[in-house]
């Protein structure tokens, strides 16, 4: 029985799309995950074949018992693979101890911690300003000693989706954002970036055997300057010939630098005064929403032919449509728990919505948006006129509701 072994996963988005994407493609799939409470929801797990629970997912030894177990079911693994943080580089690492496909672990490793990857492309001339500092200093030395200019972005090296992401604009906001690391990381490394201007966009990016292609590249929309939390995508960009080019060039030298030959991963760029500045580099295809944007309006379904990529063959990726397509996501202003969402179905009968997503259940207990996980529902909606897109999609988002009592 040929089959995908999946090391984690999240409930929803691009990495359970990976699945049912394998599913699909006549895969026996098996998740390794460390959400205990999925076992008594495995009714919702329907393309998920075998779920299996671990205590770490980072513990080698334990993957290699629930592999020993796996294949002696009489299971052949293809592939053994990770679309989620951190785990990208271990299960890449995992694949090439048992002879399958192999990627470019040590470019994903790098990838995977902001510190690395900053590190690793310190001489492109895409990286802007940036320095490492360690925690364990007092707050008025770091700020002398690597701060030259404000405002700055400070952020943990292994954070994701915006978590643990500030702008800070002075010495007072600097030594409360220095404290707050503390408390959370403890004396570990802290970094310090220029803040960098302009519209951001996020560029999905796949190379197979060297061979560059940039599959999508979408527009941000950010809602919040503080905590950097993306409430809008809408694909494709509109970009003129020159950035196009402009970007093309500053994607293939980052891949080479980097040592990105065989595998996928996601940018986030802004285009400031006539040139590309790299935000973010993930060693996978984005979360949430953005594999079914790209399937929407290219007809490319990423996760799919990374699959193809994790198994040794060629993906395609010739696009087979050519919409606009927008996604609007939904945030709550306070804090408390979920009483009731309405509005849901009166959105998806909308004209051009394609999709209508709630993340939480009655009872949850909601948050102002600190991170992407803080946003709880999204739309999606395509139209031939990028315009019209993005208005059903806020005008569908509109209509959702989320009625929340004070803790």
């Amino acid at each position: 029985m040929q089959t995908i072994i999946f090391l984690g996963s999240n409930k929803s988005g691009s990495s359970r799309d990976a699945i049912r994407a394998a599913s699909e493609m006549g895969y026996f799939t098996v998740l390794l995950t460390d959400r205990r409470k999925w076992m008594k929801q495995r009714e919702e797990f329907p393309d998920v074949h075998q779920l299996v629970v671990m205590n770490r997912l980072s513990d080698r030894e334990e993957i290699h018992v629930q592999l020993s177990k796996i294949n002696n079911q009489g299971k052949q693994v293809k592939a053994f693979v990770s679309f989620i943080d951190p785990y990208v580089s271990l299960a890449a690492e995992i694949s090439r101890e048992l002879g399958l496909q192999e990627v470019s672990v040590a470019a994903l490793f790098n990838m995977e911690d902001k510190t690395r990857f900053r590190d690793v492309l310190k001489n492109n001339p895409v990286t802007p300003h940036f320095s490492v500092c360690h925690l364990n200093q007092d707050e008025n030395e770091l700020f002398d000693q690597h701060i030259k200019k404000l405002p700055v972005i400070v952020k943990s090296p292994v954070s994701n989706g915006s978590k643990d992401v500030m702008r800070v604009n002075s010495r007072e906001e600097f030594s409360m954002a220095a404290c707050y690391f503390k408390n959370q990381l403890g004396p570990s490394q802290l970094l310090i970036e220029e803040f960098v201007t302009g519209p951001q966009y996020l560029i999905e990016v796949l190379v197979h055997q060297s061979k560059t292609t940039i599959v999508a590249i979408i527009e941000q929309e950010i809602s919040s300057m503080h905590r950097f939390i993306i409430t809008g995508y809408h694909m494709p960009a509109a970009l003129n010939e020159y950035a196009r080019g402009r970007l093309t060039e500053s994607i293939e030298q980052i891949m080479e630098d980097i040592g990105l030959t065989h595998g996928t991963c996601h940018l986030e760029m802004r285009w400031t005064e006539g040139e590309w500045k790299l935000i973010e580099i993930n060693p996978r295809i984005s979360g949430s929403v953005i594999n079914q944007m790209i399937l929407e309006s290219t007809g490319i379904s990423l996760v799919k032919e990374t699959l193809k990529l994790y198994l040794g063959e060629e993906p395609d990726l010739t696009p087979l449509k050519n919409e606009y397509v927008s996604a609007e996501f939904i945030t709550v202003e306070t804090q408390g728990r979920l009483v009731k969402v309405t509005g849901k179905n009166k959105a998806k009968r909308m004209d051009g919505v394609k999709r209508v997503y709630v993340k939480p259940r009655k009872g949850s207990v909601l948050n102002p948006p600190l991170s992407m996980g803080d946003r709880y529902a999204y739309v999606l909606a395509s139209s031939s006129d990028p315009l019209e897109a993005k208005e059903i999609a806020k005008k569908a988002a509109e209509q959702i509701k989320f009625y929340i009592e004070p803790l």
